[in-house]
């Protein structure tokens, strides 16, 4: 099959969820287990069934981009990555140059495992460094130690041409000073492995994490709304000097080196999810559907053996409910939300779905930049934007 150019009206993104980890972090929500054994076996002939369902829904979709998530999809076997990604390129026309990205923890896989996903069809790889300070890693509940981490980067960088790697902030006690110089190395781990893009994440307590249980005894703290966008003010300063200004709240890149995958399901783009747990926005007989998979891994295996798919529920969109949507979704990022787009996709008039007058009241708070037929959420913005999407859609 050969490959072809994407339009907005085609172009389909396909999101692969790999739910086990070797531990359960103390700060984490998604969906992920801990197991003592995986028949890799099984599982590769399960994805591969709810895959060509989701196939048989979106037919004469172009593939723009695959992104193995988790979890710890780097646990996967390298053989299952391989046959996820040439039966998704044989079901869909994939786009040139397409993005497939793969998920992993430092510890997790070795130089040789590196080489066999790339191999595989892995093109982009995402490391989940967290922290280069050993105690907080620790803390943070990781099982690699910093030097693990730097060795990680550095074999990944020799395996692949495109490399991200995430760094949690504002954790209890972090000071600018010590964020200024984790940041520093950082970039130049980065710089020296060839990579272009870094993700920096506030930590947050979730519910239902033990850390939300610690934290409402009061085993510590964090800091402060002040402390807390301080420290994102230094992270845009810091990153937008070295050349990785943030294209998105959270991610930053050098021209280029922005997560397509990412970017195509913040701008409403369609995507398929396959795996426990796994969400997706499809569009098929002129209408959207929002997808969502099981989450317990045996319940979804069982239900995809019976029926070929792994189905909790699906729900036809509205148009407001679709427009409502994008507008959270495209305020994330730093090209904000496309007006004729959105207008387009929905068939409603940007006033049908946004206040006109909190438009402008926003604008003068210098909580948004407006252009003739885009919104644009400022630095300020974008520490409360929940709010802005919840004031514009009032």
């Amino acid at each position: 099959m050969t490959s072809a150019m994407a339009t907005p009206e085609s172009a389909l993104a396909l999101y692969v969820h790999w739910p086990f980890c070797v531990s359960k972090c103390p700060y984490c929500d998604f969906n992920s287990h801990v197991v003592e054994a995986v028949d890799h076996g099984e599982w590769r002939d399960a994805l591969l069934r709810e895959l060509e369902f989701e196939a048989r829904r979106n037919p004469g979709a172009t593939l723009q981009s695959i992104f193995f998530g988790g979890g710890t999809p780097s646990l996967m076997d390298a053989s299952t990555t391989k046959a996820v990604i040439e039966a998704a390129k044989s079901h869909w026309l994939p786009v040139d140059d397409l993005e497939i990205t793969l998920e992993a923890n430092p510890g997790t896989v070795d130089s040789e495992r590196f080489a066999a996903f790339h191999d595989a069809g892995i093109n982009r790889l995402s490391l989940g460094v967290q922290s280069l300070d050993d105690e907080q890693l620790k803390f943070l509940g990781r099982r690699h130690s910093a030097a693990e981490a730097r060795v990680a980067v550095q074999r990944a960088g020799e395996a692949f041409n495109r490399l991200s790697f995430d760094l949690i902030y504002a954790r209890p006690g972090h000071t600018a000073a010590e964020w200024e110089s984790e940041l520093s190395e950082a970039l130049e781990l980065l710089s020296t492995a060839g990579g272009g893009h870094l993700s920096c994440y506030q930590l947050t307590i979730e519910d239902h994490t033990p850390f939300k249980t610690e934290f409402d005894r009061g085993t510590f703290t964090l800091p402060d709304e002040d402390g807390g966008s301080n420290l994102f003010d230094l992270t845009q300063d810091i990153l937008s000097a070295a050349g990785l200004p943030a294209y998105e709240v959270s991610n930053h890149a050098r021209t280029g080196d922005a997560c397509r995958h990412n970017v195509h399901v913040w701008q409403g783009g369609a995507y398929a999810g396959i795996g426990p747990g796994a969400h997706g926005r499809i569009k098929s007989d002129g209408v959207v559907r929002s997808t969502q998979r099981l989450k317990p891994p045996a319940q979804w295996l069982k239900r995809v053996a019976a029926e070929g798919h792994g189905s909790q529920s699906e729900t036809l969109l509205t148009a407001r409910q679709r427009a409502e949507e994008m507008v959270m979704l495209a305020l994330r990022l730093d090209s904000g939300l496309d007006l004729i787009h959105l207008e387009r996709a929905t068939g409603l008039s940007r006033y049908d779905v946004l206040s006109r007058e909190n438009i402008t009241a926003l604008s003068s708070e210098g909580l948004l930049t407006v252009s003739e037929n885009g919104l644009q959420t400022t630095r300020r913005g974008r520490l409360v934007l929940n709010g802005i999407a919840q004031t514009l859609l009032s």
